[in-house]
């Protein structure tokens, strides 16, 4: 595959390619560009020329481009579905899946910005502007980058891409390098529905590189990244220095309280899709289990159950359940913080065990709240750590003393208990009898603390895609 720069699919500069491959097999899939900074800028260059066109398309123009693309995206579910599977190792079954939500996440922001009004605000309203009107409207930002990792490709670029092109800004994909098929095929699908090559562009290469000259162009006006932490505050910093817009939606460490009264078989199958599904490489997943000490061990040994009885597979597989991680450098690392969250005292109740990319669903019991896992290290794979508490203001300080904010979730019968939590927890999202692993298209979903800044879903996201001016008719009535 090529990176789209302007009107032309191309080649890197200096003929310098990314080897794509299935983590499952390590099956060598397909090539992208690793493109220079000269072809980055030649990419922003083009998108900030075309946007100044594309702003003045009608909205309803734009509505049926974008639904256009819907439909497409629809009739080439089955080679999507299978590309995003090779290519992220995640079940094709769960592939399916994520394809699915083009058609519900994608016109509902096609019908919101049909209904983005502005405000009136009516003559009279303070003194001396009796003669006076005043109302809002909002406009593009112009040149928007979407910066999406590897985990949910997707579904994130429904919240990114669409609203982007709706509100009139162009927009610049970069897809995560170890798997940015299906992204591109979205960008063939775009142009084929009618949105201007120059518009719509992606781009591939490492971050150092083609990230870095996206987020320091003074021609990029805001940056909307899905990511690390670390990789935010950079695109941050770099934003920062043109005054460009950024959004954010970073790493997580969610707390999940199963309290004494709570239903254990829920919380059992909850946890399964809270925290194992996609083979636990999940931002909001819950990954720190909280269970009160006198239902602990029930819970531990329902789970246990529960895991023997799930597959894990190769992805192509449509009965596996759970497939392999992105690649066996990050099974190395899920399998290295294990082993040092053992060193520190916890013990493996089941699991434990890597092979190439693929590592079995874990559960450590023992862990402490001073152990590093109960507080900043995310483990991002298919391991379910499991605290201990005796009340629940103990389990709540537990859940705050990370840095991370993202979701959190409480499994009670009691309400009282659960709003108390909610109101406590400091999370940007709390799912009382779930787990975190909640996203709905329509919620403001982000994060606090190093989690994020700003929100995303049809409620927030064309207001962050774009900028409000006041519009002032002056005396104009006597």
């Amino acid at each position: 595959m090529k990176s789209l720069i302007g009107k032309e699919w191309r080649d890197s500069s200096d003929g310098k390619v990314i080897e794509v491959y299935n983590p499952a097999t390590n099956e060598l899939i397909d090539t992208v560009p690793s493109l220079t900074t000269e072809d980055v800028n030649a990419a922003i260059d083009y998108a900030y020329e075309a946007q100044k066109e594309w702003a003045n398309v009608p909205i309803h123009e734009k509505g049926k481009i974008i639904m256009k693309f819907v439909e497409l995206v629809e009739k080439n579910k089955d080679e999507l579905a299978k590309t995003l599977s090779d290519e992220t190792g995640k079940p094709i079954k769960e592939a399916y899946n994520e394809i699915a939500n083009i058609s519900i996440g994608v016109p509902a922001y096609v019908e919101k910005v049909k209904h983005e009004y502005g405000n009136l605000i009516p003559r009279g309203t303070e003194a001396g502007q009796e003669n006076t009107i005043q109302y809002t409207i909002r406009q593009p930002l112009g040149v928007m980058v979407a910066i999406i990792p590897f985990n949910f490709p997707s579904d994130i670029f429904i919240n990114k891409i669409p609203p982007a092109l709706l509100m009139g800004n162009s927009a610049i994909l970069k897809p995560a390098s170890v798997n940015p098929l299906t992204l591109t095929k979205y960008v063939e699908l775009l142009v084929e529905a009618g949105v201007p090559a120059g518009v719509i562009s992606v781009v591939h290469g490492s971050g150092s590189v083609v990230g870095t000259a996206l987020t320091s162009s003074p021609k990029v006006s805001i940056v909307s990244l899905t990511g690390s932490t670390a990789a935010g505050i950079d695109a941050a910093t770099n934003c920062a220095k043109h005054l460009a817009h950024s959004s954010l939606e970073l790493g997580g460490n969610d707390a999940f309280i199963l309290c004494e009264d709570g239903d254990i078989d829920l919380a059992v199958e909850e946890t399964v899709w809270g925290r194992l599904y996609n083979t636990g490489q999940v931002c909001c997943a819950s990954k720190r289990f909280l269970i009160q000490n006198s239902v602990k061990d029930e819970y531990i040994r329902k789970m246990v159950d529960k895991i023997q009885t799930l597959k894990v597979g190769y992805p192509s597989d449509m009965s596996t359940d759970i497939g392999c991680l992105i690649s066996e450098e990050a099974a190395i690392e899920v399998e290295k913080q294990v082993n040092e969250t053992v060193e520190a005292g916890a013990k493996i109740v089941i699991g434990g065990r890597r092979k190439g990319a693929f590592y079995e669903p874990t559960i450590l019991d023992g862990v402490t709240k001073d152990m590093d896992v109960a507080k900043d290290m995310e483990i991002f794979g298919p391991v379910i750590s499991i605290i201990g508490f005796d009340t629940l203001d103990e389990a709540i300080e537990i859940a705050n003393q990370s840095i991370y904010g993202l979701s959190g979730s409480i499994i009670t019968k009691d309400m009282n208990k659960a709003i108390k939590a909610s109101e406590k927890m400091e999370c940007g999202g709390f799912v009382i009898n779930g787990a975190s692993f909640f996203r709905s298209f329509e919620q403001p979903f982000g994060g606090w603390k190093y989690s994020g800044i700003g929100n995303e879903g049809i409620m927030t996201t064309l207001a962050e895609m774009s900028r409000m001016k006041t519009v002032i008719l002056k005396n104009i009535t006597k």
